[in-house]
């Protein structure tokens, strides 16, 4: 017997652990597992589950079941987590089996234990013994081997020759168990350093072939960290205690492999169930009473790239998302399931970027995700959390991480084991997913990313929970990765602005592409219940185009949706999205107005209920007794007209109070709505102004004024739960109790957003944030404020207005709620005025001069701008003005002042119409049309610039179709689309017309596509037909595409990184492009090969002007080949090598050509490697090339006087 002295450990944070930590496991990366586990006693009822033989036990000291005396905690609180109960058939009730020691209460004695040790009998592996033990021991129950509770073991393979080594005192505190030659995972039995002083007496063990320990002698509680820890390196279905498997319950299993995810214990799992079955029910809810299961719309999410802007991208951080033609956006979807996988078999994204404009259905995908998580079709996630940018309102310091996840996220229920959860969170940071939503922009995310004090992010760090933080700085270290660093995080923006710091952080962008014809379709088929309805829904959208292109932005097209289910006739659709925001304001307002008399006149007609009873009763005693009194003079015919002349006189009466009344009362209602309507605008014009759709505080908005915004749905009230989470102990005395609570108060939220009856029913406590319910609604009321409200003078609403910026130059995007806001303005303006009563309060000759002066100043500001100085989005915004000024009554025949806005810009837009760079959606393209169709009337015509626009294909065959389009330049790939299209249906001159008006020169090709889309128009070029066409198309195709016949300038701006890869491409196509002048491939770095390659395709250049290879990494092989392909060429007149490789054998090679190349005139070698020699051999050749005018080779391995002295010689040699 050997005396063992145990020391105590402290528990460290083990954090994640290898597949493989096989290459660790040496003198240098020997871990200290001091305390790693750290329970007190190990319960038989954890090992029944094995049911192999059981083997003969000695006791190291007399008794089978000492006892340990547990000095229990007197406090109210116990936050031990209660053991999981164990079916009764798995619970130890044998006599032999050893059983659980009873735990006794001493007060005042400290907490000491005395472990029971038993001695383990090896079992032999031999085949022909082992049947024989174990038929011998069948009836025997199996006994549980029981070692110190600090001790932790790890499945091991199954096969002989591996044996359990039991070390008395250990130094290092890991054993290696060498497995030579074996194709399992290495396996490693980690020890903790001594625990408690204490002696016990423990018997050596010699290890016998074929003994095996189990995975299952862990001595940890279950949801402990030694417990989190041994979960996380094995698994529920391990090796038995024997080789043999007849007996073992997980025969069928696989061994376990290493596991990396962490086993979560039983109480998380619990609350992960919980959190998906509230999530599952509270996140279906949308606006006006749809439901997410219902009325949700799959729409397509296309994958973004990035692109470095700026000439010299190695040396740019700045980066912009590229816009991508329709065609690629097309092929770049991805399904829901897609979102979280990396392309191509590559790293799962974990910075995801989503963008969409206002209404695009962001929050709704975010739902969905979140409902689609909850029913287990996301399984990579254990934990989803949603923030919401409205938090960053709650300005006090009161929240830790731990408070922040599980009480302020979203679809959060309440925690019972709030440490427990935590602890698993930062346990597995990499199955959780944070999501970010409600910021608007992404300069409000560059906000949160902006670096932090040092002292803060050191105590983020350590994470204190006695310490505190804004929201604003947990959302910061979340962001940038200083807390939950390997969690997944999904932002929702809208795309406007430039925010650097987030698009190098990001490693996915995504963009909602909103809805197709189809999918406005199937979601007014949802929406509309009713066939009849739905029938006529459907003819009145498709007859009306405004309001069907609208309809591509899904918030919009619920707004649409509203009309369509009021609309008597077509002819009371709205024309303009000004005309749609107007009609759906007054909708809510008269169903307002409805609900509130009706509640009117329930209680007016109970009191004159009440009153008319009372009078009757005593007009009838009256009545009785006079004729008990008369009875003898009158008859009953004449008591009856009597009764019947006077009920007849009291119910006209009556009656004419009571309309009396009714007027009067709907005036003041009217009023008192004009008045509300009003605050609200004034309001919405503030949150334009702020970048911001949550409206002030409780102090500032009356409650009058919130119980209108949410009865009428224009605002929504949002719950924070700003109460912080207690400990486990406290939970178990009131848990249930305050559950029901919050459950309550959060299903009564939800039932109040979907509309609230009186002021009474609206919580004005703190923890409510009120916010625009919808972001066109918010910025048609900022435009009601600005064109129709008194306290907006002239000269403010004149500097609100637009295209004050100048001359052309680099302008900061304008956001996009400014621009509607903007829009609404002058369509206010422009509308009819009886249709605008009911937003105004003031006197008809009050709101006829507002409406008249402001008029004015619209007018003469928009017919005062330069139209050639805007820039391209302020041409579209221009367009979008004269459209809502111009067609707001439909034909615009009623308003001659808007008409007349429209006809002077289409009369004065510049021939050349560049929207490049500028993205356009459907309605952008109407409006554009109905500009040119206006400009077309009056003998105008344009050429029209379309690339980098993303114009979806039915949007370019609207404008290419106008007669007065001369020509176009578009995706090269979406034009071939069109021309398909095209084809396939027959119309053959929209496709001579769109053949013969596309011009792709000059070309700048910035990214791979762009060089595939080209290859094919050249194969169109070269074949004289579509690629997927059957027949010629002599009479359009005979010659030819013209785009590539007129081609003559060739950029390919790819960059270093993506020039190899597209100079195949490139190669392949160039001897198609036979009137090639201008090749330009600076800085693609194409190297030798590279060189090689290109030279084989610049034989056929015939008619190459300018050749720049710059910046390529070609040396003197790739010069070699060159040079042989150029002295042929019999047109080239500048050539550059500007910095290459190029040493003096490369020299030589040009020193040979120079006096054949009878064309060229400026030869670039600047920056190369060519030495005196290679300078004079340049020289030398110079004197026999009399057509040269330039030679620039000036470098630093040539010596300054020998530069100056072949200068001297030639005057021809430059320095630059």
């Amino acid at each position: 017997m050997q005396e063992v002295d145990l020391d105590p450990f402290i528990p460290p944070d083990l954090g994640d652990l290898p597949d493989d930590i096989s290459e660790f496991m040496n003198d240098d990366y020997l871990l200290g597992t001091d305390g790693l586990f750290s329970d007190l006693w190990l319960n038989c009822e954890e090992f029944n589950i094995f049911s192999d033989p059981a083997v003969p036990v000695e006791l190291p000291c007399p008794g089978n079941h000492q006892q340990r005396q547990v000095d229990r905690p007197t406090g109210k609180a116990n936050n031990r987590r209660k053991r999981e109960s164990v079916p009764r058939s798995r619970r130890c009730n044998d006599e032999t089996t050893p059983s659980r020691p009873k735990r006794h209460r001493a007060a005042g004695k400290p907490r000491t234990e005395a472990v029971q040790v038993e001695s383990a009998v090896t079992q032999s592996t031999d085949a022909g013994s082992e049947p024989a033990e174990t038929a011998g021991l069948t009836t025997t129950p199996p006994k549980i081997l029981h070692f110190h509770p600090s001790i932790q073991f790890i499945t091991i393979p199954d096969a002989p020759g591996y044996q359990v080594v039991q070390a008395l005192r250990l130094s290092p505190p890991v054993i290696r168990l060498p497995l030579p030659n074996t194709a399992t995972t290495p396996t490693y039995i980690l020890v903790p350093a001594a625990s408690q002083t204490c002696n016990h007496q423990v018997q050596p063990l010699s290890p016998v072939d074929g003994a095996v320990v189990p995975v299952q002698m862990s001595s940890s509680p279950p949801g402990s960290l030694s417990d989190t820890a041994s979960k996380a390196i094995s698994s529920p279905c391990n090796s038995p205690l024997s080789p043999s498997n007849e007996m073992s319950p997980c025969k069928d299993l696989p061994l376990p492999q290493s596991p990396t995810v962490l086993d979560i214990p039983q109480v998380v799992k619990d609350y992960i169930q919980e959190v998906k079955a509230h999530m599952s029910q509270t996140c279906q809810d949308m606006d006006e009473g749809l439901n997410l299961t219902s009325h949700y719309v799959d729409m397509q999410v296309s994958l973004r790239e990035i692109l470095r802007s700026g000439k010299n991208t190695n040396k740019c951080l700045d980066k912009e998302l590229v816009i991508m033609g329709d065609t690629e956006r097309q092929q770049s979807f991805l399904g829901k399931s897609q979102i979280f996988e990396g392309s191509n078999g590559d790293k799962s994204r974990r910075y995801i970027l989503l963008l969409g404009n206002a209404g695009m259905g962001k929050t709704t995908l975010i739902r969905k995700l979140c409902l689609d998580w909850s029913r287990d079709c996301i399984p990579q996630f254990d934990f989803v959390f949603l923030l919401d940018g409205k938090a960053l309102t709650l300005t006090t310091p009161t929240y830790s991480l731990q408070t922040l996840l599980l009480n302020l996220s979203s679809f959060a229920p309440s925690c019972m084991d709030p440490e427990e959860v935590y602890t698993q969170i930062l346990a597995a940071s990499k199955r959780v997913l944070v999501i970010f939503d409600g910021f608007d922009e992404l300069r409000d995310y560059e906000i949160l990313l902006q670096t932090q004090e040092k002292d803060l992010v050191t105590s983020l760090q350590k994470d204190s929970k006695s310490q505190t933080y804004t929201v604003r700085q947990l959302y910061s270290a979340i962001l940038q990765r200083v807390l939950l660093p390997g969690c997944t995080l999904l932002l929702s923006t809208r795309p406007r602005g430039t925010a650097s710091q987030l698009l190098r952080r990001a490693d996915s962008f995504l963009e909602l592409c909103g809805f197709t014809p189809t999918d406005v379709e199937t979601y007014l088929s949802q929406y509309f219940t009713d066939p009849a309805l739905r029938t006529a829904a459907l003819d009145c959208i498709k007859n009306c185009s405004y309001l069907h292109l609208l309809c591509w932005n899904p918030g919009l097209c619920r707004l649409v949706c509203l009309v369509l289910e009021q609309s008597k006739s077509l002819e009371d659709l709205p024309r303009t999205l000004t005309g749609l925001c107007h009609q759906v304001l007054c909708l809510k307002m008269e169903k307002d107005s409805k609900s509130t008399h009706s509640q009117a006149e329930v209680q007016t007609q109970t009191s004159p209920q009440s009153e008319e009873e009372t009078q009757t009763q005593i007009s009838s005693n009256n009545q009785t007794k006079r004729c008990h009194k008369n009875t003898q003079t009158k008859s009953r015919a004449q008591r009856r007209r009597r009764r019947r002349w006077a009920k007849k006189e009291e119910k006209e009466e009556n009656e004419w109070d009571g309309g009396e009344m009714k007027s009067v009362g709907r005036e003041i209602v009217r009023t008192e709505e004009r008045e509300l309507l009003s605050q609200l605008s004034s309001f919405a014009w503030e949150g334009v102004k702020a970048n911001s759709s949550i409206l002030p505080t409780a102090q500032t908005l009356s409650a009058k004024l919130k119980a209108f915004g949410l009865r009428t749905r224009l605002l929504l009230s949002h719950p924070l739960r700003t109460r912080q989470v207690v400990s486990s102990g406290e939970w178990e005395g009131r848990g249930r109790q305050d559950k029901d609570e919050m459950g309550g108060r959060e299903k009564g939220d939800r039932e109040g957003n979907k509309g609230r009856k009186d002021d009474e029913n609206f919580d004005t406590s703190d923890d409510h944030i009120v916010s625009w319910a919808n972001p066109f609604l918010q910025s048609y009321l900022a435009g009601v404020h600005l064109a129709l409200s008194r306290n907006v003078s002239d000269r403010t609403f004149l500097q609100t207005l637009p295209f004050h910026s100048g001359p052309k130059g680099r302008r900061r995007p304008q956001r996009e709620e400014l621009e509607l806001t903007q829009r609404f303005a002058v369509g206010l303006l422009f509308h009819n005025r009886i249709e605008l009563q009911r937003l105004h309060s003031y006197t008809e000759k009050s709101f006829r001069d507002i409406v008249v002066s402001k008029q004015a100043l619209v007018t003469n500001h928009l017919e005062g701008l330069s139209h050639c100085d805007l820039s391209p989005a302020q041409v579209l915004e221009a367009c979008h003005h004269v459209y809502e000024a111009s067609f707001t009554h439909g034909d615009g025949s009623r308003d001659s002042g808007g008409t007349r806005l429209v006809s002077h810009l289409a009369a004065n837009l510049p021939e050349v119409l560049t929207f490049h760079g500028v993205p356009l959606n459907l309605p952008d393209v109407f409006t554009m049309q109905k500009v040119l169709q206006r400009g077309g009337t009056e003998g105008r015509s344009f050429c029209l610039d379309l690339e980098d626009s993303g114009i979806q294909v039915s949007g370019l065959r609207a404008l290419v179709g106008l007669n007065n389009i001369n020509t176009f330049r578009a995706c090269i790939a979406d034009v071939i689309t069109l021309w398909e299209q095209l084809e396939q249906s027959g119309e053959e001159g929209l496709l001579r017309g769109a053949v013969s008006k596309f011009k792709i020169h000059p070309l700048k090709a910035t990214q791979v596509c762009h060089v595939e889309h080209l290859a094919n128009l050249v194969n169109i070029h070269m074949h004289k037909r579509l690629l997927e066409s059957c027949s010629q198309l002599d009479s359009i195709l005979a010659e030819g595409v013209p785009a590539v016949k007129e081609l003559h300038k060739l950029e390919f701006e790819l960059g270093p990184e993506k020039g190899p890869l597209g100079l195949p491409k490139l190669s392949e196509l160039l001897p198609g492009l036979h009137n090639l002048q201008h090749l330009d491939l600076e800085n693609s770095k194409i190297g030798d090969k590279g060189a090689e390659k290109l030279a084989d395709a610049l034989a056929s250049l015939c008619s190459l002007e300018i050749l720049n290879l710059s910046q390529n990494c070609i040396g003197d092989h790739g010069v070699k080949k060159l040079a042989t392909t150029l002295r042929d060429l019999p047109k080239l007149h500048c050539l550059s090598l500007y910095s290459n490789l190029i040493s003096d054998e490369g020299a030589e090679s040009l020193a040979a050509v120079l006096p054949h190349m009878v064309s060229l005139t400026d030869l670039d070698v600047k920056y190369n490697k060519l030495t005196d020699v290679g300078a004079q051999s340049l020289g030398t050749s110079l004197r026999n090339c009399q057509r040269i005018k330039t030679l620039r080779m000036w470098n630093q391995c040539i010596p300054y006087g020998v530069f100056e002295r072949l200068q001297q010689q030639d005057s021809r040699i430059l320095w630059h």
